[in-house]
């Protein structure tokens, strides 16, 4: 009695199947290509979708320019704390915030943290010999003038000056430095004469 053997030809094994045959012959001829459709060997790839950053711009610094006009029309905030401005408030200078509400608060700047509309300055001082660190916002409402009281001589090598808060370090207190800057502010007052020299603050 003859068998017959179930085992597939070498040419049925190695050849594709139906479906790929057909799409692999299709993507072979030129007049079957739509436009805008690439085609790998086996299948087509469509186009890539539109990049988000193309079809939705970034709102926010669109969104930062309007609050900036707003909270500071005349820029004076700005200014202050510019980088590319050679007058402006460095980390290491001694500052005075001056508040709707509350006492003037001066101390070291260690740092200034610009962020747009959230820009704030880290300052240090001292309290009943305590030291103490505050942060202030420059475009609070609350914030009616920031004053540069004294300038330091040497431009800092660092962004952030943490390591004043060592006791080797720290300035302590800088009331002495706030009383002479007012009694020469006071004096050019009384002559008549105004500041001369660079800005050393701004009032808003």
């Amino acid at each position: 009695m003859a068998t017959t053997s179930t085992t597939p030809s070498l040419s049925s094994a190695t050849s594709p199947p139906p479906s790929m045959r057909s799409i692999s012959t299709s993507s072979t001829g030129s007049t079957t290509k739509p436009a805008g459709i690439s085609y790998h060997r086996h299948f087509a790839l469509p186009p890539p979708l539109p990049s988000v950053r193309h079809t939705h711009p970034d709102p926010f610094p669109a969104l930062t320019v309007k609050q900036l006009a707003v909270l500071d029309p005349t820029g004076a905030r700005t200014r202050l704390f510019d980088r590319t401005q050679p007058d402006a408030a460095k980390v290491g200078d001694v500052l005075l915030v001056t508040t709707r509400k509350g006492e003037p608060f001066a101390g070291v700047c260690l740092s200034i943290r610009h962020r747009g509309v959230d820009t704030a300055v880290l300052l240090r001082g001292q309290l009943m010999r305590v030291g103490v660190e505050m942060w202030h916002k420059i475009y609070s409402p609350n914030v009616v003038a920031i004053d540069i009281v004294w300038r330091r001589p040497k431009r800092a090598r660092r962004a952030r000056l943490t390591y004043m808060r060592h006791p080797k370090h720290d300035m302590g207190s800088v009331t002495h430095l706030v009383s002479a800057w007012k009694k020469e502010r006071h004096s050019m007052r009384n002559k008549g004469r105004g500041f001369k020299g660079k800005t050393v603050g701004a009032r808003f």
